[in-house]
């Protein structure tokens, strides 16, 4: 595998539609957090969408439900190709504010992915469906050219940011030393400082 072959797939996988479809389908699902009448949309975009996509990337997938009655649920995966190894925890979060469709521009839908002037709108495009379907989409990149990643992979998904992440800490305080231990941490959510540049924090805000 060469570093370049790994890139030049995943922006094959821009180009030639793929994100776009992707993505489209995930923000199609209603997943607020913020409107109990979206409750089973919070399970179905984790069961019916996630889970399957990370099985088809070789991880173990787990649906574990809230400590915290009524709040959505958790996925954890896994792909673990040597103990040995180094392994990365990253995050991401299917829940987005409530859909506000009275607000939206004309032609502008939430639950539909529009691309307008080189920009894709809809719930969850940039919080945080994109960030994660980039991330989902370059580990299928590597995959794709080399058959493996290097290294183990840990993703925790949860259903409830947007409103506070309930139920967050006890799994996180449950699993720390096993399905969520890990030797980094490398989450994808977050603003941009610039709109038209990738941002980078490191450290852990916050603690």
């Amino acid at each position: 595998m060469t570093r370049g072959a790994s890139i030049a797939r995943a922006k094959t996988y821009f180009d030639d539609g793929s994100f776009e479809n992707d993505l489209a389908r995930r923000v199609a699902i209603p997943s607020t957090s913020q409107d109990p009448n979206h409750t089973e949309a919070l399970a179905e975009y984790l069961e019916k969408e996630i889970k399957g996509c990370l099985e088809d990337l070789g991880f173990n997938c787990k649906i574990e439900q809230n400590s915290v009655p009524n709040a959505g649920p958790f996925l954890i995966a896994e792909r673990i190709e040597d103990p040995k190894l180094p392994t990365i925890l990253s995050y991401g979060h299917g829940d987005t504010v409530q859909g506000q469709d009275a607000s939206w521009q004309k032609g502008l839908y939430p639950w539909k992915l529009v691309k307008e002037n080189g920009r894709f709108y809809g719930r969850g495009t940039a919080d945080n469906k994109g960030q994660h379907t980039i991330n989902l989409g370059a580990l299928s990149a590597v995959l794709s050219e080399n058959g493996k990643l290097g290294f183990n992979f840990r993703f925790l998904f949860e259903t409830g940011e947007e409103k506070g992440s309930p139920g967050l800490k006890d799994i996180c305080i449950r699993e720390k030393h096993r399905k969520l231990k890990s030797d980094i941490f490398i989450a994808s959510d977050g603003p941009r400082v610039e709109a038209e540049c990738p941002t980078i924090f490191l450290g852990a805000r916050g603690v």
